[in-house]
């Protein structure tokens, strides 16, 4: 019983260590360097993606696994350092892309029900 005490006290423990080294993310800013640093080039505007780009917008990626991409990414997209863009701003870059609003189902786009009728 002492064990699993202690076993959890230690988990709450780095659980809160964790979370306290996730800077906190500024949408805004995250905006403005999107839009600055040219990852709408690749991603769209709206963080869809595109031919050159992954749809990024709806990402299941923590701030920390987004971080860790950008350093080491997989396929074509380029390594961004820490010289090139920080923590802290690819930690704003994900904060506006988890603002975005989800997508319309299709369904609920009047100019797609009007081509699939024709």
């Amino acid at each position: 019983m002492k064990r699993s005490f202690w076993l959890l006290t230690a988990a709450a423990i780095l659980v809160g260590m964790a979370s306290a080294q996730t800077p906190a993310g500024n949408a805004e800013n995250g905006k403005r360097l999107f839009l600055r640093d040219g990852c709408w080039q690749c991603h769209g505007y709206a963080g869809q993606g595109g031919r050159d780009g992954a749809r990024i917008a709806a990402t299941a990626l923590n701030a920390q696994g987004l971080i860790r991409y950008v350093r080491r990414p997989a396929g074509a997209m380029p390594a961004f350092s820490e010289k090139v863009a920080t923590d802290q701003e690819l930690t704003d870059i994900w904060a506006y892309l988890k603002s975005m609003a989800a997508p319309k189902p299709a369904k609920d786009i009047p100019l797609l029900n009007q081509l699939k009728s024709q």
